[in-house]
């Protein structure tokens, strides 16, 4: 009989990843984008300009519209949108409600019903005459605090928290977990809400009102549980939660290090920030709270044996992402080639706020993460 032979099949070539000048999807590490948002958010911790601060709403924006991915949490940045506005609006109703009073030199608007208040309650005025002046001052404070929640809301949609939870210290794991689980129940809420309400329309339903925030409210408690008992499973047959091989001793000695790294990054803070603290409080106690916090995340991650499926790589797009947002918040903090005073305008008396050359070009760079990153997985 003659025998017929299968030839191998030849091995795939690897693709390049500049091939045709442009480079090939893939996802960017999730500790990148969170690690650029947190710096973003920083940034605007600095500023009261409005302008800078719709500047950013509009740097996150094109990074996002730009660099999202298809999956399911990745479509819930308008709600973060719908988040922020709901903030700017409470802030400037509670500064109309609880008003301060106005100058001679306000803007004038209404006047709300003015409420006695007791003397103990004194300083505090319910009512009376609203200006122009403080309600700008007020929808710019909620405008900032808005910035942030956005910022946390755009690595929220860019970054998938799961994958974020590979990187993490073993000693650390746990916690991570808990955060991880933390961060991602804006995401599924997004999810089920969109699924629940799709559902609704197959099924021609028309109502409004409390009605319909009864028929959307309850399915998506019941799928958020479900979630839970199917995590909860999950994770008990993975064996998350065994001890290991640590002993009693190794655990102890993880926590005393722990305990005795974090006092001294307390001492060491504190001693930063107060000019008439010890020197041996400032640098010194901060650099021996670093080392015996290593110490105890190094002793107490032997415990937690992980192995890591296909791990993210860290290259120069990461490095580059992570660079635009922190050089963006240094050049915010430094104040260097611009007057400090030009990042928190005043309202008093009423003028058009500046924009600074170099705190724009900052927000600029940081929007620079929109084409820095390489294109999400089924981007055109």
């Amino acid at each position: 009989m003659a025998r017929t032979t299968v030839d191998a099949p030849a091995a795939l070539p690897e693709p390049h990843p500049d091939r045709g000048g442009r480079r090939l999807p893939r996802t960017l590490h999730p500790v990148a984008w969170w690690v650029w948002a947190l710096a973003l958010a920083t940034a605007v911790s600095r500023t009261d300009n409005p302008l800078l601060l719709f500047l950013v709403l509009a740097v996150l924006g094109y990074v996002v519209s730009a660099r999202r991915t298809e999956a399911p949490w990745a479509r819930g940045f308008k709600y973060y949108l719908y988040l922020a506005l709901t903030v700017v609006a409470i802030r400037v109703v509670f500064r109309a409600v609880f008003a301060t009073g106005i100058t001679p030199h306000d803007h004038f608007l209404f006047s709300l019903p003015h409420i006695p208040t007791p003397d103990w309650y004194a300083g505090i005025r319910i009512g009376g005459p609203v200006s122009l002046e403080a309600l700008l001052s007020a929808a710019t404070d909620g405008l900032r605090l808005a910035c942030m929640l956005c910022c946390i809301g755009a690595a929220n949609t860019l970054a998938n928290p799961k994958r974020a939870l590979r990187v993490l210290p073993g000693a650390l794991y746990e916690l991570g977990v808990a955060v991880t689980v933390a961060i991602s129940v804006a995401p599924q809420l997004v999810q089920s809400v969109q699924r629940v309400a799709r559902a609704k329309r197959l099924r021609a339903g028309r109502a409004k009102g409390l009605t319909a925030l009864r028929g959307i409210a309850v399915p998506v408690l019941e799928d958020a549980l479900e979630r839970s008992l199917r995590l909860a499973a999950a994770m008990d047959s993975r064996g998350y939660g065994r001890a290991g091989t640590a002993t009693r001793r190794s655990r102890r000695t993880t926590g005393a290090l722990m305990l005795l790294g974090m006092c001294g990054l307390c001492a060491g803070a504190y001693g930063l920030l107060d000019a008439t603290a010890p020197a041996f409080l400032g640098l010194p106690a901060m650099g021996l709270g670093a080392v015996l916090c290593v110490g105890g995340l190094r002793l107490g991650g032997r415990r937690v044996t992980r192995t890591a499926y296909r791990p993210d790589p860290w290259r120069l797009p990461e490095w580059t992402v992570t660079g635009s947002g922190l050089l963006a918040a240094a050049l915010l903090f430094t104040g260097l080639g611009y007057d400090p005073a030009q990042l928190n305008p005043t309202f008093y008396p009423l003028t058009w706020p500046d924009l600074p050359l170099v705190p724009t070009a900052a927000i600029l760079l940081a929007g620079t993460a929109g084409f820095l990153a390489p294109p999400p997985p089924g981007a055109p």
